[in-house]
């Protein structure tokens, strides 16, 4: 059963989610057979890439508070964030505009390293100060997962996957996302924001229990037969 999940890269709230998520997920039973498909979404689709500017700075321009309100608002995330044992570290936060951090993902996806290349560019954003608008960077987190360097250096200096991160913000559109993170169950269900483990794990049961009325096993009635080992009986 798929899990789509639209994010944004420079969302706290969904990297919050997202290890929300995964606890829901770890106490599943059938959790081997959910695929998870991330989609892309741009809170800030015109913002420039500064890495002199503070992401402070950039907050207080964005929401006009100020710089004090600003810091304030990321010390709040920074403390949920906690409690889900992740280290925000604001004060080194690069802001970069996302969209070819999303391109990359889309490129990871090919290999099946999305969820890997995910959590790289969070981690990247919120704890390690990387700018994730940077060529370089994301080349590191490509070697990083064993993806195809050649590969991904020509991606990033043409127009691949520029319409597959355009689709997903689209589709987001036709389907009323209104923010991120927001969690697509089966296409029946959805889960907007970074809600409690509990409400995951309840809608996970859910779904996965009308999805297996829907998709039933196949019952085998045995006779006489031959294996791929060559065993005739």
């Amino acid at each position: 059963m798929k899990v789509e999940i639209w994010s944004d890269i420079m969302c706290p709230f969904c990297y919050i989610g997202k290890r929300r998520f995964e606890e829901s997920l770890a106490q599943f039973n059938n959790g081997e057979n959910i695929e998870i498909e991330w989609k892309s979404f741009l809170l800030s689709p015109d913002m420039k890439t500064d890495p002199t500017k503070s992401i402070h700075q950039f907050l207080a321009e964005h929401k006009g508070v100020s710089l004090e309100e600003a810091k304030g608002m990321n010390q709040y995330v920074t403390d949920m964030a906690a409690s889900v044992g992740l280290t925000y570290d604001f004060d080194k936060t690069i802001p970069a505009n996302s969209f070819n951090a999303h391109r990359f993902l889309h490129f990871a996806k090919q290999y099946g390293k999305q969820n890997e290349a995910e959590e790289l560019l969070f981690k990247a954003y919120f704890t390690e100060g990387k700018n994730i608008d940077d060529t370089e960077t994301l080349l590191g987190f490509a070697k990083e997962l064993g993806l195809d360097i050649a590969a991904l250096t020509q991606a990033m200096g043409s127009e691949a996957f520029v319409n597959d991160v355009i689709a997903d913000i689209q589709e987001a559109q036709q389907i009323g996302v209104r923010g991120v993170p927001f969690f697509v169950f089966d296409r029946k269900y959805a889960v907007s924001g970074a809600q409690t483990p509990d409400v995951f794990f309840q809608t996970l049961e859910r779904s996965y229990d009308e999805w297996q009325q829907a998709h039933p096993k196949l019952t085998i009635i045995e006779g006489d037969s031959c294996s791929v080992d060559g065993d005739c009986n």
